[in-house]
């Protein structure tokens, strides 16, 4: 079991965020503690109400509703009888078996998983600490239900459960059939990640080694709003026959993924905050170049994807959180992270670096992206140029 803690600086955005998975039919709330009706009873309104009255007898904190999530193996088929008795199990051991909660299980991933928001304030108006929460209630609350539970305990696992093991092998041109192995790609990537423009979907599908391409702007593709996929070579450039989105199973045509990108506009604070509480955390740390923060959100799951025109000036940065497979500019997050504000905090030339950069930062080895499209035997021996960063050369269909 694997347990992410947040301190959401809405309650309602994130309430919002649960109930908006349960109007999708892709999340149920199934318990609840200390409200005055069961779930089933009680509409969005009388949950917020509940949890911001409570919230508005302490004025002075800034910081009042926590926000669990706690992921299980793959292979643990839990019932939701089982996943509210774990959640009251480890609420109680956290020190909340007093507070107002909800418990919501989420069936938008390929691990069982299940979301728990609660008020930090007591009865009294009081505040519970959330300093070293994680560190001295939730680590010894999950190991003993590992125990309790027979679950699959996170220590044994190489990777977290947040990321959906993919039946798929590392892209090479010329190395597996390209529809297909498209196709596959597709099926995952489509599904797992949460993205807004098609900008944003090519950050992670180039990870896999496709890319999806309208062509240019004159061409006739372009102009009948088609779109192509394709593979890319080891130097990330496109290579092969294109193939036509209306050819491929599911259909993952342009108009299939703007229904996409307004469906995902919904969901995207919590992974906002989510990522905007990392970057901050590295840069408190003071990295003294953009390489090194690249190298530090590397080791945090996050790939970083540096956009360049066609002079080959950097403009742009994006985001690519593996952990929670969310994709966010970093304007969208917040101004102090555009590339613009990241030089001046890290004290660089935006001249020097757009000489230094590429288009595209790779972890320095497997990250968990690479291990899930690998097969076994590769992940040991895979090529140094496949993970070095790479500048995207003009290629015209």
């Amino acid at each position: 079991m694997v347990a992410r803690i947040t301190t959401p600086a809405s309650m309602q955005e994130t309430l919002n965020y649960n109930e908006h998975k349960v109007k999708r039919g892709v999340a149920t709330c199934i318990a609840e503690n200390h409200f005055p009706r069961p779930v089933h009873q009680m509409s969005f309104y009388d949950k917020l109400e509940w949890l911001q009255a409570r919230n508005e007898l302490n004025s002075r904190a800034t910081t009042k509703t926590l926000h669990v999530s706690l992921n299980f193996d793959p292979s643990e088929a839990l019932s939701n009888e089982q996943l509210t008795n774990i959640a009251y199990d480890y609420m109680q051991r956290m020190g909340f078996t007093e507070q107002p909660y909800l418990v919501y299980r989420h069936n938008d991933a390929g691990h069982p998983h299940i979301h728990i928001l609660a008020t930090l304030i007591r009865e009294d108006g009081s505040r519970i600490d959330t300093h070293n929460i994680a560190r001295n209630h939730s680590e010894p609350a999950r190991k003993a239900i590992e125990e309790n539970y027979n679950l699959v305990r996170a220590e044994n696992k190489k990777q977290t459960v947040e990321n959906i093991p993919a039946q798929l092998v590392k892209m090479m041109y010329g190395k597996s059939d390209t529809k297909r192995t498209i196709a596959n790609v597709l099926k995952q990537a489509l599904n797992m990640y949460n993205y807004t423009t098609l900008a944003e979907l090519n950050a992670v599908l180039k990870g896999f080694g496709v890319v999806a391409d309208r062509g240019n702007p004159d061409s006739f593709t372009h102009r009948k709003g088609g779109l192509l996929y394709r593979m890319l070579d080891r130097n990330g450039v496109p290579a092969g026959v294109p193939i036509k989105a209306s050819t491929i199973a599911g259909k993952p045509t342009l108009g299939y993924l703007e229904k996409r990108f307004a469906e995902n506009k919904h969901d995207r604070e919590l992974p906002r905050l989510s990522l905007q509480v990392t970057l901050d955390r590295i840069l408190n740390t003071h990295p003294a170049t953009l390489d090194a923060l690249i190298t530090a959100l590397a080791k945090e799951n996050i790939t970083t994807v540096l956009r360049q025109n066609t002079e080959g000036h950097i403009y742009g940065i994006t985001f690519v959180n593996h952990c929670n497979r969310s994709v966010f500019n970093g304007s969208e997050i917040g101004k102090d992270y555009s590339i613009a504000r990241l030089y001046k905090q890290l004290g660089q030339n935006s001249k020097d670096l757009n000489s230094q950069h590429h288009d595209q930062h790779l972890p320095h080895g497997p990250s968990i992206l690479e291990q899930m499209v690998m097969p076994e035997n590769e992940l040991t021996n895979i090529p140094r140029e496949l993970l070095n960063k790479r500048k995207k050369k003009k290629h015209k269909i």
